[in-house]
C-alpha cells in the first residue's frame, strides 16, 4: 500500500507546490509505515528532485498532449495510478490544479476530501483552516479512500539526499474536451503563490511612479511583488499581483506589507504567511496587529534603508 503523491508541473518543470505536497505525502507515508508513491503527467525535467523530500518511486506519464492542463483528464489517470499501487490516501497540493482536480477524482472513487491540511492527519482526523486562516477544523474522513489538499508552508521540510525510482506509466488516457486556445502569462518572473518572500504595497505610496523602490527591494531580496486590491482596482498595479480575499490568498514565509492598512479582506488572504512585516505611518492601522514586526514610519525613508541594508548584508 502506498501514499499516492500528485505532483503538477509547469513549463516543463515541477511547480514549488508539487515538492510541498510531496514533503507532505511522504511525512505522512512514513508515519503510517507505507510507501510514497509520485504521479506526474507531463513533461517535468527535475522529477530526480523528488527522492531528496522522500518519494522512492515515480509515475510519470510523459505526453507532450498532456502539458495542457485539464482537471478531468487528469483525475482518470489519477484514478488509474490508485488502481495500481492500491493506494488508499492521495495528496494534492491545494493550488489551482489541486483544487480542480481533486474533487472529480473524489466522485470517481467516492472518496472522502479535506481541502487545505494545515498538519499532517492523527488517525482519519485532518486539521484544516477554516474562516478565512482564523480558525481550525478537525475533520474525520470516515471513506476508505482519503484525499487531502495540503496547504504550502503546513509542514516543515525535510530534505534528504534520497533518490527515486522512475516508471514510465502507460495508462488509458481519455480524450479531453477542452481546446487551449492561447496561453497568457504575467509579466513577473517570480509567482506570487510559489514566492517565498513577497513585498507588496497599497495606497500609502501615493502613486505608481513611486513603485521603483518596492521593485528593488524585492529584487534584492529575490521576492515577487504584490499590491492591496484599492492599488489594482485604481490601475496603479495589474491585477495579478492583487493579494488578498478577493485575489490571490499566498503563504509565503515571509510577507512585508508597505502602505497597507490591513484592512479585513486582505488579511484573509495572507494571514498564512510564517513572518509579516508591516511598515505603515499609522500606529493605529489595524495591520499592526497581525504582524510580527512592525515599522511606525514614512515608507519613504524605512525602504530606501531597508534597500541599503540588504545591499550591505549582500555585500
Amino acid at each position: 500500500m502506498s501514499v499516492l503523491i500528485y505532483t503538477d508541473s509547469a513549463d516543463g518543470t515541477l511547480t514549488k507546490n508539487a515538492f510541498e505536497a510531496a514533503n507532505y505525502g511522504a511525512l505522512l507515508a512514513k508515519k503510517e509505515g507505507k510507501s510514497a508513491t509520485a504521479i506526474v503527467i507531463g513533461e517535468a525535467s527535475d522529477i530526480d528532485k523528488l527522492g531528496a523530500y522522500g518519494v522512492t518511486k515515480v509515475l510519470h506519464v510523459n505526453d507532450a498532449a498532456l502539458n495542457n492542463f485539464d482537471p478531468q483528464r487528469n483525475a482518470a489517470i489519477i484514478a488509474q495510478a490508485v488502481t495500481k499501487e492500491n493506494a488508499t490516501t492521495i495528496i494534492f497540493p491545494h493550488d489551482y490544479s489541486g483544487k480542480a482536480t481533486a474533487p472529480m477524482l473524489v466522485a470517481k472513487l467516492d472518496a472522502g476530501l479535506v481541502t487545505g491540511a494545515v498538519a499532517l492527519p492523527e488517525g482519519n482526523t485532518v486539521r484544516k483552516a477554516v474562516f478565512s486562516g482564523k480558525a481550525f477544523a478537525d475533520v474525520e474522513i470516515k471513506t476508505a479512500i482519503k484525499i487531502i489538499s495540503v496547504l504550502p508552508n503546513a509542514v516543515d521540510k525535510q530534505i534528504g539526499e534520497g533518490s527515486v525510482a522512475v516508471e514510465n506509466f502507460s495508462c488509458e488516457i481519455p480524450t479531453t474536451r477542452l481546446t487551449v486556445k492561447e496561453v497568457k502569462k504575467a509579466s513577473t518572473e517570480l509567482s506570487l503563490t510559489e514566492a517565498d518572500i513577497v513585498v507588496s504595497a497599497g495606497r500609502g505610496l501615493k502613486g505608481p511612479e513611486n513603485w521603483g523602490m518596492i521593485e528593488e527591494l524585492a529584487q534584492e531580496l529575490g521576492a515577487a511583488t504584490a499590491c492591496s486590491r484599492p492599488v489594482a482596482d485604481i490601475g496603479w498595479r495589474p491585477h495579478h499581483e492583487h493579494v488578498g480575499q478577493t485575489g490571490i490568498a499566498i503563504r509565503p514565509n515571509l510577507y512585508i506589507a508597505v502602505g497597507i492598512s490591513g484592512a479585513i479582506q486582505h488579511l484573509a488572504g495572507v494571514n498564512g504567511s510564517k513572518t509579516i512585516v508591516v511598515i505603515n505611518t499609522d500606529p493605529e492601522a489595524p495591520f499592526f496587529k497581525a504582524a510580527d514586526y512592525g515599522i511606525v514610519g514614512d515608507a519613504f525613508e524605512v525602504v530606501p534603508k531597508m534597500i541599503a541594508a540588504v545591499k550591505k548584508l549582500k555585500g
